[in-house]
């Protein structure tokens, strides 16, 4: 259960790096993020997970 808390806070961390140091450029990410179908979001976010699990399986 260590791990399950330590990759929450290592996504946090990563998730906050953006904002902080490109504020005006992470504004502009998301505005253009927003105008996107909802079907090439679903897809990126499937892919992501995919990935995700992936290099899971092979780090554990």
């Amino acid at each position: 259960m260590e791990i399950f808390w330590q990759s929450i806070a290592l996504v946090l961390l990563l998730e906050g790096i953006g904002p902080l140091l490109f504020p005006n450029k992470w504004r502009w990410y998301l505005r253009k993020l927003s105008e996107e179908p909802v079907s090439g979001l679903r897809q990126v976010g499937a892919v992501l997970c995919g990935m995700a699990g992936v290099i899971y399986l092979f780090l554990v």
